[in-house]
């Protein structure tokens, strides 16, 4: 078997294995693998080979990484579910008391309560958000 075929083979199986990884680093290894691929079909000699597959294998690893690295450590600016309704407004539809209420936050209804127990929000009023607790929208009335 040429030698270009073995790397290729190598490279997939490094390729197939990242997609049940998602490490990155199987990823860069099987780009080094097509990599020597290339070079195995140009003739260069086995050793050349380990040393191509050596040398883009660290330089993937030295380069790669740390920008994969900056990346992942980035603050999230955008804010998505539940997270994404604190400090929203709401219309109440059904007072809210300690014990039942509904408002619309965005186009969906959701139970809610008011941050204070003792605090009734008639409905028509305009709440913000200040927390979601499981499905319940903990909300205080916007003077």
């Amino acid at each position: 078997m040429d030698p270009w075929l073995i790397w290729l083979i190598i490279a997939l199986g490094l390729a197939i294995a990242e997609i049940f990884t998602l490490t990155a680093a199987l990823g860069m290894l099987a780009v080094a693998g097509v990599v020597t691929a290339g070079t195995a079909a140009i003739g260069l000699p086995v050793p050349g080979q380990l040393m191509v597959f050596s040398v883009v294998s660290a330089a993937g690893v030295l380069l790669v990484r740390p920008w994969a690295r900056r990346m992942m450590l980035q603050p999230r600016l955008e804010q998505f579910g539940v997270d994404a309704l604190v400090g929203a407004s709401g219309y109440v539809l059904r007072e809210v008391n300690n014990h039942e209420g509904l408002v619309r936050l965005r186009g969906e209804d959701w139970t809610a309560r008011p941050y204070d127990e003792s605090l009734v929000i008639p409905a028509g009023r305009t709440v913000d958000v200040l927390h979601i607790d499981g499905s319940t929208a903990v909300v205080y009335p916007r003077e």
